[in-house]
C-alpha cells in the first residue's frame, strides 16, 4: 500500500509555504514511524516536509511514477528482495531519468550493500547504516541532502529559464513589423516567466502640446484597454512605474509589477512593457534582465533593418522616378504602379510578403528607359521601324541592369521589366511570350500600368474617362491581359481608382 500523509506543519509562518516532498521506502513500519517523529518538525528555508511512504520497492515505483517533485528518496535496500533498493535506484534514474531526487540509502544489513561498491556502482547521494543513523545525525543528513536538492534544482531552473530566454528572443528576432515584434515580445515574456494579469505594451503619442503613454497591445486583462492613454486603463501606482520607468529611461521593479523599458540608438521611441506578478524570485529576476538585453538588442536590429529599407526603397522610387521624368510622366505614376501591383497580387493570392515585394519591384517596370535617348523616348509622332526597336530595347535594358543583383527584390523587378510589355496572345515584347508562360508579376504590372496611364494627363495626350477606361481594359481581355486578371481588376475597381485619388499627378 502507498501512503500520503498531511504535512508536519507546526510553525504558522510556514503555512503557506510549499512543503519538500519525501519518500520514505521501508518494509518496516517501525521505520516509517521512527522517521516522521524525528523529523516531524523539520524545516528547511521555512519550508516543512510532507512525507510520502511505500512498504516496497514496487509500490515505491507507482507512486514515482505519478510524482515529479520529490526532494528527498529515504531507501531501504533489502525489502522484496536483496537487491530491491539498488534496483530501485537504477529504476530511477535510467528508466524515469529524474536525476534531481536525492537518494539516501539506508540499510541495516550492510553486509548485503558494501558501502564503497554502492557508491561507485550506484547514483546515489549518501549512504547510511541504520544502527548509526541517530536521531541528530538524520537531521543533519536531512539539511544536507535538502541544501543540495535545492541547488540542483536551482542549477535547473536557470537552465530551462536560459532556454526560455532564447527560444522567446529567436521568436522575438523574426518578427520585422513594429507591430508584430510588440505583440511577439508581450506573449513571449509570459514564457519566460509568466504573467499573472497579462502585460502591455505602451509608446508615448504627441496629443497637442503633450506627451502621453497609449496601450498599443496588451494580453489578458489587459486587452480591453488598447488604445487607451494609461491614465485611463491602470491605477496611480502602476502608472507612477510605467512614468517613473519612462522618464529615468530604466527598468523598474516593484513588490507588484515591473515595467521594462527599451529604445533605439536615436531615441525616437521607447517600449514599455508592465506586468502584474508576484515578487520575482532572483533567478527570474536574472532571467527578465537577460531578456530586456535580447529584446533591446531586436528593437534596435528592428531600427536599423526599416531605415536600411526605407533607405533603399527611397533609392528604388527615385530611380523609377527618374525613368518616368524623362520620359516626361510624373514619379507618382510609379507608386500608383506599385499599390494598383500589390492590391491585385492579394486578390490572386499572393501572401503579405510576396505582394509587398510586388509594390516594391513594380515601379522599376520602366527603369530601360534610362538608357533610350530622349529623341526617340520623347518623340511626338509615331517611331520609325528603326526607332520602334531602339524603344523597345528599354524592356530588356530594364531587365539586365536589375538582374545584375542577386537580392530578391531587384530579381523579381527584373522579371517586371522584362515582361511587361508581353501579351497574354503573343503579340507583346521582347520575347513574344504569350499566356501564363508570362510570369504572374509581369501580366499584372502590364495591366495596371496600362490602367494608370490611361487615366492620366500628359503631355501628348488627354486623360481618359472612367467608362473609356473599362472599355479599353475589356476590349484588350484575351489579347493584351490576362482575362482573369482583367476581372479581378474589375471587381476591385473603385479600390484602384481611390489609389489613383489619393496619389495624384
Amino acid at each position: 500500500m502507498v501512503e500520503i500523509e498531511e504535512t508536519f506543519q507546526f510553525a504558522a509562518e510556514v503555512e503557506s509555504l510549499e512543503p519538500w516532498n519525501v519518500l520514505v521506502v521501508d518494509d518496516e513500519p517501525a521505520v516509517h514511524e521512527v522517521t516522521k517523529l524525528v523529523l516531524g518538525s523539520f524545516t528547511f528555508e521555512d519550508r516543512p516536509l510532507k512525507f510520502l511512504h511505500a512498504y516496497s520497492a514496487s509500490q515505491a515505483r507507482e507512486l514515482m511514477r505519478a510524482s515529479s517533485d520529490l526532494a528527498v528518496l529515504l531507501l531501504d535496500v533489502v525489502m522484496e528482495s536483496d537487491q530491491a533498493g539498488l534496483d530501485l535506484v537504477k529504476y530511477v534514474r535510467s528508466e524515469l531519468h529524474n536525476h534531481f531526487v536525492r537518494i539516501v540509502l539506508r540499510t541495516g544489513q550492510p553486509g548485503q550493500a558494501p558501502e564503497h561498491e554502492v557508491i561507485t556502482n550506484y547514483d546515489i547521494n549518501d549512504y547510511k547504516d541504520k544502527t548509526e543513523l541517530t536521531a541528530q545525525k538524520l537531521r543533519t543528513m536531512m539539511y544536507a541532502t535538502l541544501r543540495a536538492y535545492r541547488d540542483v534544482m536551482l542549477i535547473e531552473r536557470n537552465r530551462q529559464g536560459l532556454e526560455r530566454v532564447i527560444a522567446a528572443s529567436a521568436h522575438i528576432f523574426s518578427h520585422q513589423k513594429s507591430h508584430e515584434f510588440a505583440s511577439a515580445v508581450l506573449g513571449q515574456l509570459g514564457n519566460v516567466v509568466g504573467l499573472a494579469k497579462g502585460a502591455m505594451y505602451c509608446k508615448p503619442v504627441e496629443q497637442g502640446e503633450s506627451r502621453q503613454l497609449v496601450v498599443a497591445a496588451a494580453t489578458g486583462d489587459y486587452e480591453k484597454f488598447v488604445n487607451e492613454t494609461v491614465d485611463q486603463a491602470l491605477p496611480k501606482h502602476l502608472i507612477d512605474s510605467l512614468r517613473m520607468a519612462f522618464s529615468q529611461k530604466q527598468n523598474l521593479f516593484a513588490d507588484d509589477h515591473y515595467v521594462l523599458h527599451f529604445t533605439d540608438s536615436h531615441a525616437t521611441e521607447s517600449l514599455l512593457y508592465v506586468g502584474e506578478t508576484p515578487r520575482l524570485r532572483e533567478v527570474d529576476y536574472r532571467l527578465v534582465q537577460l531578456f530586456c538585453t535580447n529584446v533591446s538588442i531586436a528593437f534596435e536590429n528592428l531600427h536599423l533593418n526599416k531605415e536600411l529599407f526605407e533607405s533603399q526603397l527611397e533609392m528604388v522610387y527615385l530611380l523609377a522616378g527618374a525613368a518616368e521624368t524623362r520620359s516626361r510622366e510624373t514619379a507618382n505614376h510609379v507608386r500608383r504602379v506599385g499599390l494598383l501591383a500589390e492590391l491585385i497580387g492579394l486578390q490572386c493570392g499572393l501572401d503579405q510578403n510576396d505582394a509587398a515585394m510586388l509594390r516594391f519591384a513594380a515601379p522599376l517596370h520602366d527603369i530601360g528607359k534610362i538608357g533610350i535617348p530622349d529623341s526617340i523616348l520623347n518623340k511626338p509622332g509615331a517611331h520609325t521601324p528603326e526607332e520602334s526597336v531602339v524603344m523597345r530595347s528599354h524592356a530588356e535594358l530594364g531587365a539586365q541592369m536589375l538582374g545584375a543583383s542577386k537580392r530578391p527584390l531587384m530579381q523579381l523587378a527584373a522579371q517586371v521589366a522584362r515582361e511587361h510589355h508581353e501579351n497574354w496572345d503573343g503579340s507583346g515584347y521582347p520575347s513574344g511570350t504569350r499566356g501564363d508562360r508570362i510570369g504572374l508579376a509581369g501580366r499584372i504590372v502590364a495591366l495596371v500600368d496600362v490602367f494608370d496611364a490611361l487615366g492620366s494627363h500628359r503631355c501628348y495626350k488627354r486623360a481618359w474617362g472612367d467608362d473609356e477606361v473599362r472599355a479599353f481594359i475589356q476590349g484588350q481581355s484575351g489579347r493584351k491581359f490576362d482575362p482573369q486578371l482583367v476581372e479581378v481588376l474589375f471587381s476591385v475597381w473603385d479600390q484602384a481608382q481611390e489609389i489613383r485619388r489619393t496619389l495624384p499627378d
